[in-house]
């Protein structure tokens, strides 16, 4: 395999209204189509009868594009990381049952990741374990959700995904839509899937790091989307605030530890320029990188791009996925 995406978000059928009050939903026209989470409606953008729902649409866009390979992840709009734990673990158990489905067709071309209900973490472990006896690759959460990523009650869910040998793979959400909207500023200009994307990788990987995430747990393989968003840039003073602001702890004060500990994380090159992509790599290096289209999103690239892509993303992404 010479290309293997590893961003491709999937909208799965028989997952539709499964949740009543929640949907996920959808309706509106051919023209003006539209896709409910509870209050919040998407508007324009078309699921079904597009590669989004559609298999055989889908590896037909894949093979235009010269996808070899290319692992599902749920919709992040339907995280539902902040709804109450109970239908969170029914939703996830479904669609990751769904998900396993589709992808049992398509071995050869498809992989998937589970939706994990992370607000409950004793409930992810088991979701996670349950995970790989249904042939899924990995878990997939939010960065958003009740108790943060540095709370204790991570820690065995962490140990889980190290025991059960399995990638945790993180992406944002709109927010607003499956959890608290912190800044409204945020629903302008689509400012929320650009800058605020961003933010929230980087408040991520920032409390990952600073509360000793991978520390403890430093076979943990963490893919994070989008480069990591604004963490290459900030790597300096986030390096300098890790020796000197009195919250860092002992362990970290070391010179050159914070930038270690960021290239013990992954991140897939989904940044959309020459210079983003440069200064991702002279930061984190090329081992930790993987190659990430978000397959017909917003912010797909152009296909033509994807014809010469280097042979150590696919290379990469075969060691995180465990597929040597």
């Amino acid at each position: 395999m010479k290309v293997i995406d590893i961003h491709a978000h999937v909208v799965l059928e028989k997952t539709l209204k499964s949740i009543p009050s929640y949907g996920p939903e959808i309706g509106g026209t051919e023209e003006n189509p539209w896709f409910r989470i509870g209050n919040y409606k998407l508007e324009g953008v078309r699921y079904r009868n597009t590669p989004f729902m559609d298999e055989k649409m889908r590896i037909e866009q894949m093979d235009l594009m010269g996808i070899d390979y290319q692992v599902l992840s749920p919709n992040p709009l339907t995280y539902f990381h902040h709804i109450d734990n109970k239908t969170a673990i029914d939703y996830c158990k479904f669609h990751n049952d769904e998900l396993a489905s589709l992808v049992e067709n398509n071995l050869d071309r498809l992989g998937g990741l589970a939706s994990l209900p992370i607000q409950d973490p004793k409930a992810a472990c088991a979701e996670l374990e349950r995970s790989v006896s249904l042939g899924l690759k990995g878990g997939y959460i939010g960065t958003d959700f009740p108790q943060g990523f540095d709370d204790h009650s991570m820690e065995d869910f962490y140990s889980a995904c190290t025991e059960l040998d399995l990638p945790l793979f993180i992406h944002p959400a709109p927010q607003g839509i499956d959890g608290p909207l912190y800044e409204k500023k945020l629903h302008k200009y689509s400012l929320d899937l650009t800058v605020g994307f961003a933010n929230q990788e980087s408040l991520t990987i920032g409390t990952i790091i600073f509360s000793g995430v991978l520390h403890r747990h430093p076979t943990l393989d963490i893919c994070i989307s989008h480069g990591g968003g604004n963490i290459p840039f900030l790597k300096g003073r986030l390096a300098h605030a890790a020796m000197n602001r009195p919250d860092s702890p002992d362990w970290l004060r070391k010179n050159g530890e914070f930038e270690r500990q960021l290239q013990l994380l992954w991140y897939d090159n989904h940044v959309h320029s020459k210079s983003s992509l440069g200064l991702l790599e002279s930061v984190v290096g090329k081992e930790r990188l993987v190659l990430g289209t978000n397959f017909l999103g917003w912010d797909q690239p152009d296909i033509k791009k994807l014809s010469n892509i280097p042979s150590y993303l696919a290379n990469n992404a075969k060691k995180l996925l465990r597929m040597d």
